[in-house]
């Protein structure tokens, strides 16, 4: 018998010599119908539809099905890899068909008569292994947007709060309840967690990136992500809670419209975060300075055993906050909204709760689509404080956009630095665009300007209308914490908009009483805590400013040191520099 018609152990013996044949596999063939046709594997042959009766021949045809099967698993097992969908297969010719290639297709042979079952197969078996491989690397979703539909109002919500009060916790569960991260990806986060002993981290893991943060289980950088309501764009800014990380807290706050504060209502927690070396303290009042006008404060962990649900707990922690955020600047009527809620069990976030039959309000998400629209102005001078920059195919910045409409291939100006730049592409939430509108979160790929020049606080800037830069500058500042007095020559690190700088106070103008307003008529030696000034400030660099009274989102900043928060002020007037 030719060696050619019996089915091989494997296609890799064939490569370029005859495989030898076994005499137990020669004996066991005999059984079968020697007499049928060596069967080619011909794939692109059309669907075999057989020509005679299935009831007769059963018994040969049982044999042939048997050989074929066996010789097609084979050619399976040599196939290139099968993906899903119709395309065309070019595969390397099997050695039998480059040996003996038949000229004629025969009615109902063998030659294409397993075509349909070994496609059938090959989808079968690949198909398993792509969805596993897929699984490994969940890419991020991006809604479907519609090209007639009118684009949705931008807000950007900022998650604030002492350190473990549970923002990345809320902040996963909002995005799973918005279906802005599949389930399995979060079944794979969980299974991760536990194998770690910390399974209610697991929602977290969706904004926490990078392996130290999921380690220690506490945010280092803000976390971005985004989500959508029926009217609204919500971009989630998820800021560290803790008080080494404070400076990219400020960072994550300049670019919100909207705070949410969280807080713990688990017993010590609370107490803990409100005290003063807490961050609930300094993180409402850094969210006020940074230009943040709504507070929406959520009572997190009501489902925790020390709490129960319980309105007398709900209550005493809104006590304790209402007096110390309306000394901050909030207003407690229109700026603030309480409500309760569960970040790992997701009460309350988007429906209703039984548990919490005495909260009648709206739940979370509903609530922030009802909130009133920020009237931005489109024709005002472009304005953009860049954030953070990387390399990627050119030079990438990210930043939100504070005034003005930017377009594809505009021609901006870097501040301070007067470089002359393109924008080569425009992506806002990862999503690409042509224009983009205040309020977006924008990632700009630019031109003619290296990823070295940059650095974050730099504003771009359309070209007939510059922003200010300089050094020197007259504030008004209120010392919020401080334990000595402070005199000129007292330094300090600045942050204003995303910008971050040393800078010195070089001289005290006047008092100013908080309650008149009244300026004093002689110097001041030195200025304490609590009260409110007008100094002049000077930098050790040239950064991008402008007076609060013209742009307010540039003209307010924080001043720290020691890693302590010690005053919040405003830009009143910009002091040219003498050559």
């Amino acid at each position: 018998m030719d060696p050619r018609d019996t089915a091989p152990d494997s296609w890799e013996q064939e490569d370029d010599v005859e495989a030898t044949i076994d005499g137990k596999l020669e004996e066991a063939f005999t059984a079968f119908n020697v007499n049928a046709k060596p069967f080619v594997p011909n794939v692109n042959a059309v669907e075999f539809v057989p020509t005679f009766p299935m009831n007769e021949h059963s018994e040969n045809l049982d044999s042939v099905v048997a050989v074929e099967m066996i010789s097609s698993m084979d050619v399976l097992e040599s196939a290139a890899p099968v993906e899903n969908g119709d395309s065309e297969r070019t595969t390397e010719e099997p050695w039998d068909q480059k040996e003996a290639e038949p000229n004629e297709e025969e009615p109902g042979g063998d030659s294409c008569g397993n075509r349909g079952p070994s496609e059938e197969a090959v989808t079968e078996e690949v198909a398993p292994e792509i969805i596993e491989e897929e699984e490994e690397a969940p890419a991020p979703k991006v809604p479907p947007t519609q090209p007639d539909a009118p684009k949705k109002e931008h807000v950007n919500v900022v998650f604030i709060g002492h350190v473990d009060a549970g923002k990345s916790t809320i902040g996963g569960q909002i995005m799973y309840l918005t279906g802005m991260v599949e389930k399995r990806t979060l079944e794979k986060y969980e299974r991760e967690a536990k194998e770690k002993n910390r399974e209610t981290w697991y929602l977290s893991w969706a904004l926490d990136t990078n392996q130290e943060e999921r380690d220690k289980g506490k945010t280092v950088e803000v976390g971005r992500a985004y989500f959508e309501t029926d009217k609204k764009h919500f971009t989630i800014l998820d800021a560290p809670g803790h008080k080494s990380f404070v400076p990219n807290m400020i960072g994550g706050a300049s670019q919100a419209d909207l705070a949410v504060l969280v807080i713990s209502a688990r017993k010590g927690e609370f107490e803990t975060g409100f005290e003063k070396g807490g961050q609930t303290r300094e993180h409402a009042m850094l969210a006020k300075t940074a230009g943040v006008k709504h507070l929406i404060v959520l009572v997190n962990k009501m489902d925790d055993p020390t709490v129960n649900w319980s309105l007398e707990r709900y209550e005493e922690c809104k006590e304790k906050l209402v007096p110390f955020l309306k000394k901050v600047g909030f207003n407690p009527k229109k700026d603030i909204h309480f409500m309760p809620c569960s970040g790992l069990t997701g009460a309350n976030l988007k429906e209703p709760t039984d548990m919490c039959s005495w909260y009648t309000g709206l739940p979370f998400i509903p609530q922030l689509d009802s909130l009133p629209s920020y009237n931005r102005s489109t024709d005002g001078p472009v304005r953009l404080p860049i954030v953070d920059k990387y390399k990627d195919m050119g030079t990438v910045i990210l930043g939100k956009l504070e005034s003005g409409c930017i377009s594809k291939a505009q021609q901006l100006v870097m501040m301070p630095n007067r470089h002359t730049v393109e924008v080569l592409s425009l992506l806002s939430d990862d999503v690409e665009t042509d224009d983009a509108e205040p309020g977006e979160n924008l990632k700009l790929r630019l031109k003619g300007i290296e990823e070295e020049e940059i650095l974050p606080g730099f504003i771009l800037c359309n070209a007939e209308n510059l922003c200010h830069s300089g050094r020197t500058f007259d504030a008004q500042i209120v010392i919020i914490e401080h334990k000595s007095i402070i005199c000129p020559g007292y330094n300090a690190v600045l942050h204003i908009h995303t910008c971050i700088e040393e800078v010195q106070i070089t001289a005290l103008i006047c008092m100013v009483d908080k309650k008149t307003g009244d300026k004093s008529k002689t110097r001041p030696r030195f200025v304490k805590q609590d009260q409110v000034c007008i100094a002049r400030l000077r930098t050790a660099g040239t950064i991008c400013l402008e007076t609060f009274k013209d742009f307010p989102q540039m003209g307010r900043f924080t001043l720290r040191d020691e890693g302590k928060t010690i005053a919040i002020g405003k830009v009143l007037k910009l002091v040219a520099e003498r050559d």
